[in-house]
């Protein structure tokens, strides 16, 4: 009697055991919501406490990022200037949802750590808002998720379509 006590305990621990050692990959697996004030650090990067989030399926001109646009156009001649489009984005984001709470829901991380997610305010998808307001555009490495709302934004050039840019990708390989 003594001895089947003692193997119920080894099996019951066992179980437990191997039940906790599982339960971390079962739970990966599952969406992961991230919630409270949200602090902008790019176009498509905010934080919100600790936990930095990459906007799923956009990209954002980096901070440092020029594009041009027309400053002067007289009959077939067009003068354009430089402008900050990334710090435009940045800031347009920042005007959207800095210090405002905001709700994420992220499935995965990408290898600098940071949760990929679609965030929300109130009820605007930010991730689709920034692409369809022409501050970023849809990231087709990823996800073609935002594609509709990047050809809408183009044909009214809006944002970055207003000119003339560099992919963000493209200009991260150069520089």
């Amino acid at each position: 009697m003594f001895l089947n006590k003692i193997k119920l305990f080894l099996a019951i621990s066992i179980c437990l055991i191997f039940f906790f050692l599982t339960y971390n990959d079962v739970k990966s697996d599952e969406p992961k919501i991230i919630s409270g004030i949200a602090k902008v650090i790019d176009g498509d990067t905010i934080k919100i406490e600790k936990n930095k989030i990459r906007l799923f399926g956009i990209d954002a001109p980096e901070k440092k990022q020029q594009c041009q646009k027309s400053w002067l156009s007289i009959f077939f001649l067009t003068l354009n200037k430089n402008y900050k489009c990334g710090e435009i984005s940045t800031n347009k984001l920042r005007i959207k949802i800095d210090n405002k709470f905001v709700i994420c829901k992220s499935s995965n991380k990408d290898r600098y750590n940071r949760f990929i997610a679609e965030c929300f305010k109130d009820k605007t998808n930010i991730n689709r808002w920034m692409v369809s307001s022409g501050y970023a555009v849809a990231y087709r490495k990823y996800s073609k998720k935002f594609v509709s709302q990047e050809n809408l934004a183009k044909k009214k050039k809006l944002g970055l379509w207003s000119g003339k840019f560099e992919m963000p990708w493209e200009w991260r390989k150069k520089n």
